[in-house]
């Protein structure tokens, strides 16, 4: 179980005097950058304002990052229970997506209804930028040593410094310089990538077939999925009854997708989006 990268990553990028900067926020902002060129281009093409995006993107983005920290400090409950400041201090290196997509999506809703804008027109327009941010953010993960999996025979394990070892794999079972582990970050980021990919090019090849929010409910789904079997591969995470939170909203996530593109794909729902011809009008005498 040798490690394809036997080396483990320093967490801080640069130190700005004494200001650290973590590569978990430059993924993260790379991330969001490549996300707000998609999603503006995505915007223009479908004879939408981009000075929607801007105007919208950093409070959907802060409301995503708030809903994303409590997820992690309620996964994490026992790490913060004695440590409460730790919550809203600097370095902010732990974040839950399915938080962030929750309170990030009610963040839109209620900004669009506001300025009177579809929401699902808009929806399609940030399924390809998200899963652009999770391609980018996971990369932060690497620097952090977390979001790995069990030991693996595979040639792309990494190394896991005995510091950020879970109890299930400690070092006196695992040496560290001789074990490799699965890249549990690198498969969600590689999922963003082609997730990011196949959306944009269905909505060229499939567009006018498409119903508006269909990418975004094919993104929940394909995210959803993802995240269900990897945290087959995962330990010491929040549990229900036993099972993983995340596989629970995973799944929950799944279904509600899937139902509301049934009920948007219903034959009424198609006829009413058909185009009426008018009624006969009787020839002038």
């Amino acid at each position: 179980m040798i490690a394809l990268i036997p080396f483990t990553p320093d967490p801080v990028a640069v130190r700005l005097g004494p200001v650290p900067v973590h590569w978990y926020g430059i993924g993260y902002a790379v991330g969001l950058v490549g996300a707000y060129l998609v999603m503006t281009r995505e915007a223009r093409r479908r004879g939408l304002d981009p000075q929607v995006v801007d105007r919208a993107m950093v409070v959907v983005t802060v409301a995503g990052l708030i809903g994303a920290r409590a997820y992690h400090v309620i996964d994490q409950w026992d790490r913060y229970a004695h440590d409460l400041p730790a919550i809203v201090l600097p370095p902010y290196t732990g974040l839950g997506v399915l938080g962030g997509i929750l309170t990030g999506t009610i963040a839109l809703v209620v900004l669009l209804r506001r300025w009177r804008q579809d929401f699902w027109q808009w929806a399609d327009v940030v399924a390809p930028g998200a899963f652009v941010v999770q391609a980018a953010a996971r990369w932060g993960n690497y620097a952090n040593q977390e979001l790995y999996g069990p030991p693996t025979h595979l040639p792309w394990g990494i190394a896991i410094d005995c510091a950020h070892r879970t109890e299930q794999w400690p070092c006196t079972a695992y040496p560290e310089a001789t074990t490799g582990f699965q890249p549990l970050f690198l498969y969600e980021s590689l999922s963003g990538v082609v997730g990011a990919i196949t959306l944009l090019w269905v909505a060229r090849r499939w567009g006018p077939r498409l119903r508006p929010g269909d990418l975004f409910l094919g993104w929940l789904i394909w995210y959803a999925v993802v995240r269900f079997g990897l945290e087959t591969l995962r330990n010491g995470n929040w549990t229900f009854g036993g099972v993983p939170t995340a596989m629970i909203l995973s799944a929950v996530m799944v279904v509600v997708a899937l139902a509301l593109l049934a009920w948007r794909h219903r034959p009424a729902a198609r006829d009413a989006d058909a185009p009426r011809i008018p009624d006969p009008v009787d020839p002038l005498p």
